[in-house]
């Protein structure tokens, strides 16, 4: 497909005119078009979970649902029974049977952020799933078939956590099928002035303000911070 323009990029939730993010967008249409798992990886606040989304919009399935998991904010007693489901009775509090993540985005994209908080009895399970598309509730029951666009993110090391033993060897080379770098807002600082604006257009509508602009004098000002936080400290630096 062609280019995104910066206004197609605005649909969604993004605004690049920068070389590093134009690349992430290439790889992200490229991985759009099939069903291949991908591993998105950056500091905290890059936009993550903005690229998974641009992904299933971009992709054959973008009707079908986007369910996004938050591994880290998942008990670990609970993140199996979340992901893969369960029947009444499986468990204590189990009082009736529950889908789970997967079953509920079949035939679209499922989403895990911080997949390197997953602990090692979850990965096994994963990477079953992943390995023959079908996921077996908690509490038995035959599994299930599902067809399922994967899309991963960590701000970690993962090839690090598998080098101290805290994720699957194997698990890795499952999901580091179509690897995707976010480069950090410092690295893409030409960017800063159409962020910074698009979130000034967007905040003011969500707090029923009259649509406002940056003075040009500030576009420097902002390109020439750090921002450590990122995309993230961006935005709420723009609404506050």
């Amino acid at each position: 497909p062609a280019a995104l323009t910066a206004g197609q990029m605005l649909g969604f939730g993004l605004v690049s005119l920068g070389t590093g993010m134009q690349a992430v967008m290439a790889k992200a249409r490229a991985a759009a078009a099939t069903r291949a798992t991908v591993l998105l990886t950056g500091e905290s606040g890059t936009g993550k979970e903005v690229i998974a989304q641009a992904i299933h919009r971009m992709s054959a399935e973008a009707d079908q649902p986007f369910v996004p998991v938050h591994c880290g904010a998942i008990p670990e007693n609970l993140i199996e029974s979340e992901l893969f489901g369960y029947l009444k009775g499986a468990f204590t509090d189990a009082r009736k049977d529950a889908p789970g993540k997967f079953r509920e985005a079949d035939g679209g994209t499922l989403f895990l952020d911080e997949i390197g908080t997953m602990p090692m009895s979850a990965q096994v399970r994963l990477l079953r799933a992943l390995q023959e598309r079908e996921v077996q509730p908690l509490g038995g029951g035959a599994p299930v078939k599902v067809e399922v666009r994967v899309v991963v993110a960590t701000n970690a090391n993962l090839w690090k956590k598998v080098q101290d033993g805290t994720f699957r060897e194997d698990l890795f080379y499952r999901l580091e099928v179509v690897p995707i770098l976010l480069p950090p807002l410092r690295d893409r600082r030409e960017e800063v002035p159409f962020l910074a604006q698009h979130f000034l257009n967007r905040k003011a509508r969500e707090h029923g303000l009259y649509p406002k602009a940056l003075h040009p004098s500030v576009d420097p000002l902002l390109a020439g911070m750090p921002w450590p936080g990122n995309v993230r400290q961006l935005e709420n630096a723009i609404e506050r």
